[in-house]
């Protein structure tokens, strides 16, 4: 499943296991995992929901939830969400190889960040779809982006997680600027509420994993 899904899931009573960041099939250039082959493993492994967190997009919803609901899994809307650094209308230049985090610009930053953000209630899947057209209409380049004023303005029934290797806390840290790395996790949490925010960990036996995970503990 790694190819798949990230790795993210919540440890429910008894052994109940459930992933909640997972890459589908409309994760463009990225997803390996077909919907119905998906939903299928998750029946098959006993989990009783499963999520759906692609990157950019939310074009396999209405596939993800039928299916899910099909085989008695409980859906768990979301989308793992490109973020601007400050504003979704800049537009910093790149500096060399644009990589899966965003590539380099001047100042260290990213041209964008991952967000892993997942509807709680009908107002939040409301908000998802929101989010997702203004990062299209609003804030493409490269990628559509979200950012910190639209996710203040369309937060409500939202949980977020502090997302990969790709996210703005984990890019902190990875820059060794552990006070902004818990500035940035402060600031999402003022957004979502304390008990919308999770911090996300994930291990793929990367080196900047290892590094990273005891710190986000």
């Amino acid at each position: 499943m790694d190819t798949e899904t990230e790795g993210v899931g919540e440890l429910a009573q008894g052994s109940s296991f459930a992933h909640l960041h997972t890459h589908t099939e409309f994760s463009m250039l990225d997803g390996a995992a077909r919907v119905d082959d998906l939903v299928a493993a998750a029946v098959a492994d006993g989990q009783p929901a499963l999520g759906i967190t692609d990157h950019g997009n939310m074009y396999g919803v209405l596939d993800f939830y039928r299916a899910c609901r099909d085989a008695g899994v409980n859906p768990v809307i979301g989308t793992e969400a490109y973020m601007a650094a400050d504003s979704r209308h800049e537009r910093p230049v790149r500096r060399g190889k644009l990589d899966d985090t965003g590539g380099d610009v001047d100042g260290g930053q990213k041209l964008y960040y991952h967000l892993t953000l997942l509807a709680e209630t009908n107002a939040g899947y409301s908000n998802l779809l929101k989010l997702s057209s203004a990062a299209y209409l609003e804030g493409y380049y490269y990628k559509p982006r979200v950012d910190w004023e639209l996710l203040e303005r369309y937060h409500e029934g939202l949980i977020a997680t502090t997302g990969c290797l790709g996210g703005v806390v984990l890019q902190a840290l990875l820059a060794g600027d552990v006070a902004g790395a818990e500035a940035r996790a402060a600031r999402l949490q003022d957004i979502f509420g304390r008990d919308n925010l999770f911090v996300e960990l994930q291990d793929h036996g990367l080196a900047q994993q290892r590094q990273t995970n005891p710190q986000l503990v």
